[in-house]
């Protein structure tokens, strides 16, 4: 009797661990389906360094200079973000009509604003920085060599949408809007 139990026990383990790694569930065109990326409001920060340190080996394989995180550009990054998700739409203009450059002179960021990628998906920051990479327009805001400073930051809703943005800037080091005055 032991030894049955014993038989009978051990397979039905063994079809229960076949049963529960199903893998991913399919949509009707056969690929797998998305699963939410969910982000902890604590892991801004983490979240924040793995873009910088993705996108500087990418500029270093571009030829391009280091970018450092600049606190002024992530807030304006942030204010963006959110503003999409309010108005519900990705581009680059605020909900009161304001530009990437409006935005970081609002937060008194010193520097010209290089260039912003804008992005709504519910993928992972690193997913997001590669769909960037394949465009020529996005991959070259990533690019810049006269880039030395960057933010970055998201808003995600309840149901799991992000809404990211990156926002490039020179330090203050070219551009009309450091030339002196007299």
């Amino acid at each position: 009797m032991d030894r049955r139990f014993m038989i009978l026990s051990t397979a039905a383990l063994a079809l229960s661990a076949c049963a529960s790694n199903t893998g991913p569930r399919l949509g009707s065109d056969g690929q797998p389906l998305p699963v939410i990326y969910r982000i902890n409001t604590n892991d801004t920060a983490r979240i924040q360094f793995r873009v910088l340190d993705s996108v500087n080996s990418l500029r270093s394989a571009a030829g391009a200079a280091q970018v450092e995180l600049n606190a002024e550009l992530n807030a304006a990054a942030a204010t963006h973000s959110r503003d999409m998700s309010v108005q519900n739409r990705p581009w680059h203009f605020g909900s009161d009509g304001s530009s990437p450059i409006d935005r970081a002179r609002r937060v008194g960021y010193p520097g010209t604003v290089l260039g912003e990628n804008i992005s709504e998906t519910y993928e992972s920051e690193l997913e997001t920085v590669a769909a960037w990479m394949q465009q020529p327009d996005t991959r070259d805001v990533i690019t810049d060599p006269n880039a030395r400073d960057l933010g970055f930051a998201f808003f995600q809703e309840p149901n799991g949408k992000i809404w990211w943005t990156l926002v490039t800037g020179d330090g203050g080091t070219a551009g009309p809007a450091n030339a002196p005055t007299g």
